[in-house]
């Protein structure tokens, strides 16, 4: 006989939900779930959106049944605060790479800067750096170019919302930058170099925003020690999808969705007209599962169940 299902949440192991995490620069991302993970031996734990190690900010940890949310929080914009060392350039287009002083640069002004930026702004093909995670026949871009072979990645469509100038003084352009998933600062500062005739490279990277999750309250590893404090700061799943429809059901309608159930949307309580993909919550807003809704036929067809 089939039971009830269990909530998302509840008062033990394993823990369910997301944690705004402060990455400190030098630490890869994978480290900071090794500690969360650590210290939640029975709990799944994964992040979304990778840092590289020597940008700081915010990295989103998901912890049990939230890493099924993992590709949801990817897809979330972000802002950026970087510093472009003009004047040279890095084979990894940071300054954790090989670097190399352009012989007598050409130093820009600030109106040509002004000029150049929004060349970068808005829907456009960017190519990523050789030294990326992307894979290439199976084989990690990065570990293609640390052995020295040709490494050829084809440009990828992305959108870039915002390039904004906080402060130049050569050789260093810092610059806030706004923008969807799939952006690589790092291209950034190789392509607004090349524009600008004199190289550049990434010296310094923070990650200011993902989604609606600000710096502020983005919480530092030192904080997050054991499994009490890191139950603490474990925010809700609801959260990690802050762009999708969210539909609430009843408490019927939540056990049909544990067993994938597909729902009538005319036994909704409210009339939903939103088509694609939607969220679905119980009346305390816990996040239930992530569904396709079809108002055409009448129907929404749960996808990812998180209870």
């Amino acid at each position: 006989m089939r039971t009830k299902p269990q909530r998302a949440r509840g008062d033990g192991p394993p823990e369910h939900g997301i944690l705004v995490v402060d990455k400190p620069s030098g630490m890869t991302s994978r480290s900071v779930v090794d500690v969360i993970a650590r210290a939640l031996p029975h709990a799944k734990v994964g992040h979304s959106g990778t840092l590289d190690p020597l940008a700081s900010g915010i990295l989103i940890i998901c912890v049990g049944a939230a890493t099924r949310l993992v590709e949801a929080v990817q897809r979330l914009s972000k802002s950026y605060r970087t510093v472009i060392h003009l004047g040279a350039k890095s084979d990894t287009l940071d300054a954790d790479g090989r670097i190399e002083a352009v012989a007598s640069p050409p130093i820009p002004s600030p109106a040509e800067i002004a000029r150049v930026l929004p060349s970068l702004s808005g829907r456009a093909l960017q190519k990523p750096p050789d030294y990326s995670a992307l894979k290439i026949k199976g084989k990690r871009a990065y570990d293609l170019a640390r052995a020295g072979l040709r490494v050829e990645l084809a440009p990828r469509l992305v959108q870039i919302d915002l390039i904004a100038v906080l402060g130049y003084e050569w050789p260093r352009l810092e610059l806030q930058i706004d923008c969807a998933s799939g952006t690589y600062i790092r291209s950034i500062a190789r392509d607004a170099g090349e524009l600008l005739g004199c190289g550049g490279f990434v010296e310094t990277l923070v990650r200011t925003r993902v989604g609606p999750f600000s710096l502020e309250e983005a919480v530092s590893l030192e904080a997050l020690s054991d499994a009490n404090s890191i139950r603490r700061h474990l925010r809700t799943m609801i959260e990690a999808v802050p762009d999708l429809p969210r539909v609430v059901l009843s408490p019927s309608q939540v056990e049909a969705v544990a067993f994938g159930r597909r729902l009538s949307i005319a036994d909704l309580a409210r009339p939903l007209e939103t088509a694609g993909e939607i969220a679905l919550s119980n009346e305390d807003g816990e996040l239930v599962a992530l569904a396709q809704a079809n108002p055409h036929e009448g129907w929404i067809q749960p996808r990812k169940v998180l209870i």
